[in-house]
């Protein structure tokens, strides 16, 4: 992406009877990609999702149509305590040119937001976002002025334009693999909702297993792991699986009935899909299946790769059986994978989620000693892995689902503290977080785990943000000044 030029300030002129005219905003970056492959992009499901900042709460509550024939979409805001709908039509659709989105009810006097494409020539094209804009709040939103509105559409919109160019960029460097549809498991969830739409957007076929029923919709397959459900004919046509489905660990202290959740909707869930595309008549290319680094167990400062011994506790002995679980896949040949994820950074949810609005309020800090490591992945990083893992024939077995720069819990905490630009003063003691959350509180919080993804980056896999400071800068939307 290159020429990204944010402009902002016009209008808001007196108009007929004292009116303040529209504000206009303007966002152009130029793409080394064809305007027909751009726009092309922004036709397939998934893209409003891709296009919408992680640190921005939205839900769509209702999508008519598309934005090539008239349709809508209403939206729920949330910004604090405050919550709010917002429709949008979609009109002016020219195809390769132009589309609009027009507020029909919402928070802005009015909002009336030109998507532009302009094809250079060479393989090249520029994007021009153009939004006309009247203050929301009436008569309060004129007395407050145009400037913060101003300056978080710049930060959007920089945000969206950086997007779209690295989401082409990795579906580019995917192009011609041998996977085309995906059947996501967990593709409601903290990662599997936005691999759904990142996968989509690439012109992927996603086809969801889902336990309330699929109705009449074929891409998606009712499956039910506690009872061992899952009709294999329903797969077949399908290039890959990943399986992301599993009880959360988090949250909660770990109970007998909470421990045996965990295994269980892992190993349960694992096995029935293994086993699964093993029988299919046409296998799958490939089998990717959610782990863990808490395979390695509490490692100290020890440097840990693929090639690691496994370690001792609940989760490691958690992990090794659900990785155990995916060999009726690996002995009928399927090109197997097993991710061992560590922390994925993003605010919408996750450990980033869960401890931002202590950040945010000044009360973060340290746990325990903050000498123990904590091996981080960027989301969009780890989107762009798995579908490396997709498309990649010699990738197989374990895979460190991890930044190369693993750090120190207090370098974390700190990091996250100056990003934020607040204090990290109150440390959690480790006898605190021992006595409150128990097992949970020692194996996810205290335990210390040094992994590096070697066999990602031997493989030929490039990580967009290396560096946690940019990561977290990246997902929150705090660009340095």
């Amino acid at each position: 992406m290159s020429g990204t030029a944010p402009q902002g300030g016009e209008g808001g002129g007196p108009g007929p009877e004292g009116r303040k005219d529209p504000r206009i905003f303007r966002y152009r970056s130029e793409l080394p990609h064809p305007a027909e492959k751009v726009f092309r992009w922004h036709l397939r499901p998934g893209a409003l999702e891709r296009l919408t900042p992680p640190w921005v709460q939205v839900r769509v509550l209702d999508r008519e149509g598309g934005i090539s024939d008239g349709g809508s979409v209403t939206l729920q805001l949330r910004r604090g305590p405050l919550s709010f709908r917002w429709t949008l039509r979609h009109t002016a659709f020219e195809e390769n040119v132009l589309f609009r989105d027009e507020q029909e009810s919402g928070p802005f006097a009015r909002w009336v937001h030109e998507h532009r494409f302009q094809d250079l020539g060479e393989g090249r094209s520029a994007v021009e976002d153009v939004v006309e804009w009247q203050p929301p709040l009436g008569g309060l939103g004129e007395l407050l002025g145009p400037g913060p509105v101003e300056r978080q559409l710049a930060r959007l919109f920089a945000f969206r334009h950086a997007r779209l160019a690295e989401d082409l960029e990795r579906h580019g460097a995917a192009a011609g693999g041998p996977v085309r549809t995906v059947a996501i498991s967990g593709a409601s969830g903290f990662v599997g909702g936005s691999l759904a739409a990142f996968l989509s957007t690439g012109g992927f076929r996603v086809r969801r297993l889902v336990r309330d029923g699929a109705d009449s919709d074929e891409d998606l397959i009712p499956w039910n792991p506690r009872r061992g459900e899952l009709d294999i004919h329903l797969l077949e046509g399908v290039d890959a699986v990943v399986h992301l489905a599993g009880e959360p660990i988090a949250g909660v202290r770990w109970t007998a009935t909470k421990k045996r959740a965990i295994r269980e909707s892992r190993v349960r869930g694992t096995t029935l899909l293994a086993r699964a595309v093993a029988r299919m008549d046409h296998r799958p290319q490939a089998f990717v299946s959610a782990s863990g680094v808490n395979y390695y167990g509490d490692r100290g400062n020890e440097v840990l790769t693929e090639e690691s011994r496994p370690g001792e506790g609940f989760l490691a002995d958690v992990c090794q059986a659900w990785e155990g679980a995916t060999e009726p896949a690996v002995k009928a040949g399927v090109r197997t994978v097993s991710l061992r994820t560590g922390m994925v950074l993003a605010p919408s949810g996750g450990a980033l989620g869960t401890m931002l609005l202590p950040f945010q309020l000044g009360l973060g800090g340290r746990l325990g000693s903050g000498r123990q490591y904590v091996s981080w992945i960027d989301r969009d990083d780890h989107l762009a892995l798995i579908l490396h893992c997709l498309q990649e024939s010699e990738v197989h077995g374990p895979v460190n689902a991890t930044a190369p720069h693993p750090v120190p819990n207090a370098t974390f905490t700190g990091t996250l503290g100056r990003v934020l630009g607040r204090p990290t003063l109150v440390p959690a003691p480790a006898f605190a977080l021992r006595t409150l959350l128990g097992e949970m509180g020692e194996e996810l919080l205290l335990s210390s785990v040094r992994a590096i993804p070697r066999k990602a980056q031997s493989t030929g896999f490039h990580f967009a943000r290396e560096g946690l400071e940019e990561a977290l800068r990246h997902q929150l939307g705090r660009i340095e000044e």
